[in-house]
């Protein structure tokens, strides 16, 4: 028989109306709370159109369902109903079988049963028994109610399950998860750290959601790869672009590397921009002469962003250290690495623990505001000292 696809299951309602019993002051009739039928269930109906029709979950936006309401002594208390949903048909007369309840319930015996949750549910569960298997076209759902009376201490109280029905084709569709930023992305290469081990973190920067920051060196000829986390090998063309503002001359080593015709120290600063569809993230990078600077109390009271008279001075190698000018005053450390077009204070670090921090919060006035430990404390006439290839830093 021809299967019917319905993107919108309208289906009959068979509702007992859930009606509310006020006790009498002035006679012996008020009602009493009867558990003993609890055990026998209630039916859950069959939807009309299951047995030759098609329910696709992802077109949808609920499937309807229809009870009778648990046996309570008579009296209609309010119910809370659970969907439980199974794949397995051995739930058909053994329901320790595998099955899953839904996080949704409902207070009427006809629910709206939200099709998303249910097409979520369904596809994870199949998943979860066929990790090695796409979601088939269609497949049988088994289908069961949990009900308990509402509203009371006891959460279990009145617990009854209805029969189980069989929903004889839905169609679950995967659908994949939205995109979202890492915490961090990484680097790796042959002058990175320990070569080709080390996956180096990259920071994000503060207050710009997909943008990335770190300090390198690479020789020449010298060669990287980058990933969303360590071990993601991620190679030249799984760039959407890469603006080389330092003079490097980027290319494709063959290997699938970045490689750089002209070495030195660069800012490598990386932008994703998210698809329109929310499923994935588009990375670019953009390259700049590696340059990091003090400012504020350090630099003599001096706020202006990439003052000359306040750069550090470079090594001439990963091995080295950046070395600041002599302070100029006492007060609290300030520095960052400067891109270009960006806020100083988005890419700003102090030192904690002898390593560098990034900045990941809003301060106010002081660095004090991250915790202990986070403040540094400067004397005029020191200098900061950092090592940008292991991110480690000191003040004498």
């Amino acid at each position: 028989m021809k299967q019917i696809v319905f993107k919108l299951m309208l289906l009959p309602a068979m509702v007992l109306p859930l009606l509310f019993t006020s006790c009498s002051d002035d006679n012996d009739s008020n009602p009493t709370l009867d558990l003993s039928h609890a055990a026998d269930g209630f039916v859950l109906n069959t939807p009309a159109y299951a047995e030759n029709n098609t329910y696709d979950l992802a077109s949808a936006n609920n499937l309807t369902l229809t009870c009778s309401q648990p046996n309570y002594g008579g009296i209609p208390y309010v119910v809370r109903y659970y969907v439980q949903v199974a794949l397995d048909q051995k739930f058909l007369t053994d329901t320790t079988a595998t099955h899953k309840e839904l996080s949704t319930s409902y207070t009427t015996a006809k629910m709206a049963v939200d099709a998303a949750e249910l097409n979520s549910t369904l596809v994870d569960m199949f998943l979860a028994a066929n990790p090695d298997t796409s979601v088939p076209e269609t497949m049988p759902v088994y289908v069961r109610l949990r009900a308990v009376i509402d509203g009371t201490a006891d959460p279990y109280l009145g617990q009854s399950y209805s029969n189980i029905i069989t929903l004889p084709s839905v169609k679950a569709t995967y659908k994949a998860p939205d995109a979202k930023y890492p915490e961090n992305l990484f680097v790796v290469g042959s002058s990175i750290q320990e070569a080709w081990k080390s996956w180096k973190p990259v920071a994000p920067v503060y207050g710009m959601a997909g943008n990335y920051y770190t300090m390198v060196y690479v020789p020449d000829g010298g060669t990287f790869k980058w990933g969303t986390y360590e071990n993601d090998w991620r190679d030249f063309s799984r760039l959407a672009a890469v603006n080389d503002n330092a003079g490097a001359e980027f290319s494709e080593d063959g290997e699938g590397n970045l490689k750089v015709a002209h070495g030195g120290w660069f800012v490598l600063h990386f932008v994703g921009e998210m698809t329109a569809d929310k499923k994935n993230i588009n990375y670019s990078l953009n390259v700049y002469p590696g340059a990091a600077y003090i400012i504020g109390a350090s630099a003599g009271g001096n706020w202006d962003d990439a003052s000359a008279a306040w750069a550090m001075t470079a090594p001439a190698d990963q091995t080295g250290e950046w070395v600041s000018p002599a302070f100029g005053g006492d007060g609290e450390l300030r520095a960052y690495i400067k891109i270009p077009g960006l806020d100083w204070w988005r890419t700003e670090f102090t030192i904690f623990k002898g390593n560098c921090f990034w900045r990941n919060l809003n301060i106010i006035d002081s660095w004090a505001e991250a915790g202990d430990g986070y403040s540094v404390a400067c004397a005029a006439g020191q200098k900061l000292y950092v090592n940008f290839d292991k991110n480690t830093a000191k003040v004498e």
